[in-house]
């Protein structure tokens, strides 16, 4: 095998997505052969070096996986345990694999989520240029008036950014389904607040030509190669 660099090991082997790699050698805990590396750009070779993450051995590189979950509300998505929070990598356990989420839905926010160990494909359908639609089903605290929806649809600042839905749509008295492209931090939540409506309850339903279905909330399944690319489309 050719030496390949540090963090591309690292993504293949299933620690996190390369970009976030690259934050966990910065961070010094990730040894090549005894000695701690802090460049992502070293080159390694992962049958040759004995590379240690938090000084435990890097595992081989693991068969990658892809699983399209029904995300619950009341999990986060995150490697990092806080207290008593409960991860979305936790409902995978039984797996035996080293998991992360691609991209994030907030706490209180459930629906299409995926989860790999492919750090690769993780950063293609996260990179802006990717330009991957993400639809959501909005309950709100009142009626959904037309006034409402042109609020929505003109925008508003997010962490500093202005932001406009690709659509708005309603969909019944207090329902409605947003477009988005650019994916903030709690973007739909704010572009509801600047219209004055409250979010009762938030689903993520497609991204991309991916859409959820109906698997059960807190469940999941293998993702095929077709929903893969519908991903992209």
């Amino acid at each position: 095998m050719k030496k390949q660099r540090l963090s591309k090991v690292l993504a293949a082997a299933g620690v996190a997505s390369r970009r976030k790699c690259e934050e966990v050698i910065f961070s010094g805990v990730v040894k090549v052969n005894g000695e701690i590396v802090k460049i992502p750009q070293t080159m390694v070779n992962p049958l040759e070096d004995l590379i240690l993450v938090k000084n435990e051995p890097l595992k081989g590189m693991e068969e990658k996986v892809y699983y399209l979950l029904n995300k619950p509300t009341g999990f986060i998505c995150t490697n990092r345990r806080m207290s008593n929070s409960k991860l979305v990598i936790d409902l995978f356990q039984e797996e035996g694999l080293r998991l992360f989420t691609v991209g994030r839905l907030d706490k209180d926010t459930q629906g299409l989520l995926i989860v790999t160990n492919d750090g690769r494909f993780a950063n293609e359908v996260i990179h802006p240029s990717s330009n991957i639609q993400k639809e959501y089903l909005v309950k709100t605290d009142h009626e959904v008036t037309h006034d409402h929806l042109v609020a929505i649809s003109h925008g508003t600042l997010v962490e500093g950014a202005f932001v406009k839905p690709l659509k708005v749509e309603k969909v019944r008295r207090g329902t409605l389904k947003i477009v988005i492209a650019e994916g903030k931090k709690r973007e739909v939540r704010h572009l509801l607040e600047a219209a004055g409506l409250k979010v009762k309850e938030l689903m993520r339903i497609r991204l991309g030509g991916l859409k959820l279905g109906d698997i059960p909330v807190g469940s999941w399944r293998v993702m095929t190669d077709k929903d893969k690319r519908l991903i992209f489309e």
